[in-house]
């Protein structure tokens, strides 16, 4: 059963929308009345999805959904009356997943999170996908500075750096980025 938060950053019932939820089969584990410290009930509570209802999101709230979108990351549904283009655009960036405008039926409550939670999960497979390139190319870079620090002081050309580098690796038992890394260190320090 997914486990719902919902934050009402309204003065409006939100009663509809709780029996909504439970009537398509989610648990509402928390109702806030404000985003205020949102960060810290995520923690406490744990929920799998956030509903946040808000007449038009404030600065305040969006600077909520960035902290819990970098420190606690998870889907957030946000639901408001503001269609302006740049709101939109700026709770998106916030890390909104689904911003839903002019209200809420109940019978969109289960589609809405849905896509919400599968656009949630493209977007963090996006993520460790950058990440992973971005390590990638990071080692590549350290490897390819020692390589060019070993065909300096050796007088030797690319593919026998690279050699070197490799046979010392295998002779340490160590990665070929540890070898290549403590050598960039030891020339900095040197240089």
């Amino acid at each position: 059963m997914l486990r719902v938060m919902l934050v009402d950053d309204t003065q409006n019932d939100v009663s509809l929308l709780r029996e909504a939820l439970v009537a398509a089969g989610y648990e509402v584990i928390g109702l806030e009345r404000s985003a205020r410290r949102l960060l810290d009930r995520v923690i406490a509570v744990r929920p799998d999805v956030i509903i946040i209802d808000t007449e038009s999101p404030s600065r305040d709230v969006l600077e909520e959904v960035v902290i819990v979108t970098r420190d606690e990351p998870r889907p957030i549904v946000m639901f408001t009356d503001d269609g302006d283009t740049t709101t939109i655009q700026h709770a998106i960036r916030a890390g909104v997943t689904a911003y839903i405008v002019a209200g809420m039926q109940p019978s969109r409550v289960g589609p809405i999170l849905e896509v919400a939670q599968a656009r949630f999960a493209a977007d963090q497979a996006l993520r460790e996908e950058l990440r992973d390139a971005q390590g990638r190319l990071a080692e590549r870079k350290t490897i390819e500075r020692a390589k060019g620090i070993v065909m300096r002081t050796k007088g030797v050309g690319e593919d026998e750096a690279y050699r070197l580098l490799r046979k010392m690796a295998m002779d340490r038992n160590e990665r070929l980025l540890q070898v290549a890394q403590r050598i960039v260190d030891v020339a900095q320090m040197l240089g």
